[in-house]
């Protein structure tokens, strides 16, 4: 089980726990655990078999009350001592970095082997500053953090715990990998034991299982990894794959983490007409595939382009569109991919005011490898004001000086040097100075217009000149559309569906919008009534686009025809903004 800043303890045979400490973990990071501790309960009693990193009794001097010190040595208390196994974060001889929040190793071994009647259950137990977290069962495994952790941190140790707990009842069924194990790791005990009682000097059993024990490999590398990336990769027994990853670790914005409350509710929303964007590059996505990964997966990545939403990703990759949503939200959640809007010549994007600019980063060193001739401070600062990628557009350029723009944009997207901004738009209609507003009235337009459904992308393209104005979005569902333009002109079926779509406005708001010279023309009053709906800053131009099948030409032109009740803006879109900002994210 792992011990964490709360911790849950096993019960029966085996347990694995890792622990972390409140005002002592390095950097403050409530997120790593504080160690991993293999418990057994049988015929021999409560034994801890294994933890990492070591407790350093034995090797602190000056915790040997009887043992004699030279006069002359410095004063060491407090120092940290060498540490051969990297594991420089227990000090000696201090005694709360030698004892899990007090307590030693026989008390640590009776409280976590727990009852059979607690197995298969989340166990969660809190003592002083620590947390135990795991899943008790009669073999098991289960964190140790801090005790003011994140709730979704518990959760994800505790998912963890299960995981490797569910690997070792698998092996220990069959070929009783775990009853080997914990021979190993107790007859290895006795024998150090036995050495001490005989030259009177203690010594930590643990250091001496490590190179000998692939269970204790294993969980030290479990702990090693939660520690730093936070992706756990082991083969129990050589033979079963443990994949883990804490979301914590991998998604990191400007120092800070995007809650997974956040990540799922901004995957729930990701529409057809979203693109993915791979952060490592093919080749090294495919080689950390496992060997029986789903081959859809392997298709995906080698079809996945920065100018392709993700309807054309199922079209090319011959897939269906929710298995692309699926396999889209897992690189994402294993920190593999993010979402963005397909490149096309109109997506305009800026500098993120927590981009690193200076001039001799290890950005701008990458940068300038991989694109000679070029350097990153210059780049960015093109796009220290909003700036649209048509704009880059030059007639007399070759098209690979294009192509190599678009890689320095994925480049730029892939490091979160960029942010992009959608147009939205807003109707917005004074009241009138003669008649009350009503109560039921005092509710913003936003709340009064209804919304309505998304549907399927639309195909765009960097690269055509006709690329995301002029061509036609093709959206095949389109039976939710709010009313189709029908044939003769001003016709009295066409006058009832344009005022059944103006009925959500108030008789004031009406008749400002039909006093506007646009409004005079029955087609620019129809499209306007059909897409009342969208003005309310909550739909951005693409998506209205790809929803109506309309171009983007036609929408501009239309805003610009009611520009007088018509708010237009431009800011990021919240569903793939915390995926570029480093914002303060809460669950």
């Amino acid at each position: 089980m792992m011990l964490s800043p709360s911790a849950e303890s096993p019960d029966d045979r085996n347990s694995l726990y890792s622990q972390s400490r409140n005002n002592r973990h390095k950097s403050g990071d409530k997120t790593s655990p504080i160690s991993v501790i293999l418990v057994s309960s049988g015929s021999r009693g409560n034994k801890l078999l294994f933890r990492y990193p070591f407790q350093r009794i034995a090797d602190c001097p000056s915790s040997l009350s009887a043992k004699q010190r030279n006069p002359y040595a410095l004063n060491t208390t407090g120092d940290v001592l060498e540490d051969p196994d990297g594991d420089s974060r227990e000090q000696c001889p201090l005694t709360d970095e030698q004892l899990v929040a007090g307590f030693s190793d026989s008390i640590l071994a009776t409280i976590l082997a727990t009852k059979n009647d607690m197995c298969g259950k989340k166990f969660e137990l809190k003592i002083d500053n620590v947390r135990f977290v795991g899943h008790p069962t009669l073999l098991q495994h289960s964190p140790l953090i801090q005790a003011n952790a994140d709730p979704s941190v518990i959760s994800c140790m505790h998912n963890l715990s299960r995981r490797i707990a569910i690997a070792l009842q698998h092996e220990e069924r069959r070929c009783q990998y775990l009853t080997r194990e914990a021979k190993l790791m107790l007859s290895m005990q006795d024998e150090i034991t036995t050495t001490t009682e005989t030259d009177g000097t203690p010594q930590s059993p643990f250091r001496q299982i490590l190179p000998k024990c692939k269970l204790a490999r294993d969980l030290k590398a479990a702990y090693d990894s939660l520690c730093t990336t936070g992706v756990v990769r082991l083969h129990i027994n050589n033979w079963l794959e443990v994949s883990f990853c804490l979301p914590h670790k991998i998604h990191r914005v400007g120092g800070n983490y995007i809650p997974p409350e956040a990540l799922e509710r901004s995957l729930k929303a990701i529409r057809p007409y979203h693109a993915l964007l791979l952060l490592e590059s093919e080749k090294a996505l495919l080689d950390q595939l496992p060997l029986d990964c789903s081959p859809a997966m392997v298709r995906l990545i080698k079809t996945c382009s920065a100018v392709k939403n993700l309807q054309q990703l199922a079209q090319d990759a011959d897939l269906a569109l929710l298995q692309i949503f699926q396999i889209a939200a897992h690189l994402v959640y294993w920190g593999k991919a993010i979402i963005i809007f397909p490149l096309c010549e109109n997506n305009v994007y800026m500098l993120s005011p927590h981009a690193n600019i200076s001039l001799y980063s290890t950005l701008a060193k990458q940068f300038a490898q991989q694109f000679s001739g070029h350097d990153l401070p210059s780049m960015l600062a093109k796009f220290s004001l909003p700036v649209s990628l048509a704009e880059f557009r030059n007639p007399l350029e070759a098209p690979a000086q294009e192509a190599q723009l678009i890689q320095m944009v994925v480049w730029m997207l892939q490091r979160r040097l960029l942010i992009q901004l959608h147009t939205y738009v807003c109707l917005l209609i004074s009241p009138s100075e003669d008649e009350p507003t009503p109560k039921g009235e005092e509710l913003p337009l936003a709340a009064r217009v209804g919304g309505r459904s998304l549907s399927t992308p639309s195909a765009l393209s960097f690269g055509s000149p006709t690329s995301s104005d002029d061509m036609t979005l093709t959206s095949p569902s389109m039976e939710n559309s709010s009313a189709e333009l029908l044939p003769g002109g001003d016709s009295p079926l066409n006058k009832r569906m344009t005022e059944t779509l103006l009925a959500s406005l108030s008789e004031h708001e009406r008749q400002v919008i039909l006093n506007i010279p646009a409004a005079q023309n029955p087609e620019d009053l129809r499209m306007f009534a059909r897409l009342l709906h969208y003005f309310r800053g909550h739909h951005h131009l693409e998506e209205i686009m790809y929803n109506e099948n309309m171009r983007r030409s036609q929408l501009k032109t239309l805003f610009d025809k009611f520009r007088s009740v018509l708010i237009v803006t431009n800011h990021e879109d919240p569903i793939i903004s915390i995926f570029q900002s480093p914002m303060e994210y809460t669950a």
